[in-house]
């Protein structure tokens, strides 16, 4: 869920909305009886509150019940308990004792009276995230009540939730009974299939006042639909080259891969200013998409997040099918581990943007900016000086965070774009050295394709399984191709791939098409916040956000050397006000000259100047072209299915 353009996708903006209670039982992992039962209300959305009703066959003794901690996908322990409120537990309409474990603090213990089958609880939950007075985001892991020693695939259990009158239901659980679907009668309660509840946490339910389901390239199966919710009732009504783009994103997922690993396959998109957070979450049979409310109105506010759907969705396939083995736990207590996320995220980032780019959803050209945009951020990153990027998986759980000083030191998740890079670079060799009779899409088909339709399923994989299906593409070192790449340091980005593609990395004095055009969108690239700021990065090494602050430093670079440092205020430059347009022209005219550029700041109560002592002008990445070299770049971005626009249909009513 990720790009350079939004540093922000698959950061922690986990939901801690909803509540969730895990049961511990010796009995039940002998012999669980029926299923358990649970209704999430989201009735009170404007209150900020969810309530669940949970029912739980038991059996007499101790109980241990738990909140998960380890939610797949988020990479680091990021459980919901902290939001739980209003726990009642009763057995036989009389109210249970419980109490919270000293140690882990996400288990509560209570004992069951003799005679009792049946544990009921009550659980409010204050929402904090994914919800405005229009939308609301259910994540099941929140609600979730099952025996923690048990798998989680093995606890069988039955769903049903309650919306607002009017909203519709977006989900890919499957809905039984005679209720109406995906727009519920007021005041009725929706119930889905018995699952388990591994798949339940991995089946989100997205609900909104305006609602809209579009169905995507019908003929394809298994079904795939875009479920929409907005805070405006003409925004969730998506437009046609929108949809068009989207139908033949499912086409040419299915030419990839072909193979797929869900029933149905469902993108949950929130448009809300209030509510997403800009959140994106991948999961097996649906992906779960929140971005600012005009995000897709027109093709330039779309420009962020042209690639945003087609990486949740290449989840569906690396990383919720293909799991490393590492990050599969039978439970959500146990830690993750995140040695291979440079495959997880990696492998994805790059197919979410080729995908992208072979459906319509990104051109050629904007495509190749991006890459320029990353490389060139990858590339002035001075904390490759000293951590590796398969250290940045292992330590995945640490770095989610990326709005933190000197970032570029720390280094963040760049398991994501470095990961692309070298999956590039591999893409590229195999080309490359088979005359073009081969790629990274033969890999793909035997990685992820394994098994052809399988259905919802996990199937993990070591780091010793994808050196043996790459050398079924084309026999070589890849242990050591990889081990190169990921576990030594390596101070600069592998730009193997796009040397060998057709292209070179420079820096041109003006910004790149689509860097200009986002220039002034609210894109937390060039500010790490949502306001309009400056990205100087590659000259004189800052990012600043609209108002003067600054967003971050570049290590080592030449403002580092003037003692600016990151949450300093930019008051004036060479006797000017700030502005964005202020700083770009004196970068401007000290190139060539000896006069440093001359800054007035404010860190804290203090007012001081700084003098940076650069004089190379503005610098702005962008690829060029190399005349006489194989095109690689081009040949990969090349659709593999025919583009059928027009055939995408919107359904309001029952499937």
């Amino acid at each position: 869920m990720r790009s350079i353009l939004r540093m922000h996708w698959h950061r922690p903006l986990f939901c801690t909305a909803f509540v969730s209670v895990l049961l511990i039982s010796s009995a039940w992992a002998q012999n669980q009886k029926p299923p358990i039962q649970i209704t999430a209300d989201l009735s009170d959305v404007p209150g900020r509150v969810f309530h669940a009703e949970v029912d739980l066959p038991v059996t007499a003794g101790p109980l241990t019940l738990t909140t998960p901690k380890w939610i797949p996908g988020q990479h680091m322990p990021y459980g919901p308990v902290g939001n739980i409120v209003g726990v009642v537990f009763t057995a036989n309409d009389q109210p249970l004792v419980w109490r919270r474990d000293d140690v882990d603090l996400y288990q509560f213990h209570m004992t069951i009276p003799a005679g009792v089958t049946m544990l009921h609880a009550h659980l409010d939950c204050i929402v904090v995230a994914n919800v405005s007075r229009k939308t609301a985001v259910l994540d099941w892991e929140n609600l979730l009540l099952y025996p923690a020693n048990t798998p989680v695939r093995d606890i069988s259990i039955e769903p049903s939730v309650i919306v607002p009158a009017g909203w519709g239901v977006g989900t890919a659980l499957t809905p039984v009974g005679n209720s109406l679907y995906p727009v519920p009668a007021a005041g009725s309660v929706t119930h889905f299939a018995v699952t388990n509840v591994e798949q339940l946490q991995d089946s989100p339910i997205m609900t909104g006042q305006y609602f809209r389901e579009f169905v995507l390239a019908p003929e394809i199966s298994p079904k795939h639909y875009i479920d929409v919710v907005s805070d405006l009732p003409e925004d969730s009504n998506l437009r046609p080259r929108v949809l068009a783009a989207l139908a033949n994103l499912v086409r040419e997922a299915d030419a990839l891969y072909r193979s797929h690993h869900y029933n149905d396959y469902h993108f949950l998109l929130t448009l809300s200013d209030v509510a997403t957070g800009e959140r994106t979450l991948e999961h097996g049979q649906s992906s779960e998409n929140g971005v600012g409310e005009k995000s897709f109105s027109d093709d330039n506010q779309q420009l962020p997040d042209d690639s945003m759907l087609p990486h949740e969705y290449t989840h569906s396939w690396c990383g919720k099918y293909r799991r490393p083995v590492g990050l599969y736990q039978p439970d959500f207590a146990t830690p993750q581990q995140g040695a291979l996320l440079w495959v997880y995220e990696g492998l994805t980032q790059y197919y979410g943007e080729v995908l992208a780019t072979r459906s319509g959803l990104m051109s050629p050209e904007q495509h190749r900016d991006v890459l320029a945009l990353t490389a060139a951020y990858l590339d002035h990153t001075p904390g490759r000086e000293w951590r590796t990027t398969g250290d940045t998986a292992i330590a995945a759980s640490l770095l989610r965070n990326a709005n933190v000083p000197w970032a570029n030191w720390r280094r963040g998740q760049d398991y994501y774009d470095d990961g692309q890079f070298i999956w590039f670079d591999a893409d590229t060799l195999i080309r490359k050295t088979t005359n073009n009779q081969k790629s990274l899409d033969d890999f793909a088909r035997i990685f992820l394709g394994q098994g052809g339709n399988t259905g919802p399923l996990i199937v993990t994989y070591t780091f010793d399984e994808v050196v043996r299906d790459l050398n079924q593409v084309m026999p070589y070192d890849w242990a050591t191709f990889f081990h190169d790449r990921i576990d030594k340091i390596n101070p600069h980005v592998d730009l193997a791939g796009l040397d060998r593609g057709g292209y070179k990395l420079v820096y041109a004095d003006q910004p790149n098409p689509l860097e200009a055009a986002l220039s002034g969108k609210d894109v937390a690239y060039f500010t790490g916040t949502d306001d309009h700021g400056v990205n100087v990065w590659h000259s004189v090494g800052l990012i600043i956000s609209g108002d003067g602050n600054i967003v971050d430093v570049r290590w080592n670079g030449p403002a580092a050397k003037a003692k600016i440092v990151p949450g300093s205020k930019i008051l004036s430059i060479n006797g000017q006000p700030y502005s964005g347009e202020v700083i770009r022209s004196a970068i401007r005219d000290a190139k060539g000259k000896s006069e440093p550029i001359r800054l007035i700041v404010q860190l804290d109560d203090f007012v001081s100047t700084a003098d940076i002592d650069y004089h190379d002008g503005e610098r702005y990445p962008e690829l060029e072209r190399v005349d006489g070299t194989p095109a690689y770049l081009d040949d990969i971005i090349q659709p593999l299915a025919s583009s059928q626009p027009g055939q995408s249909k919107t359904t309001i009513g029952n499937h």
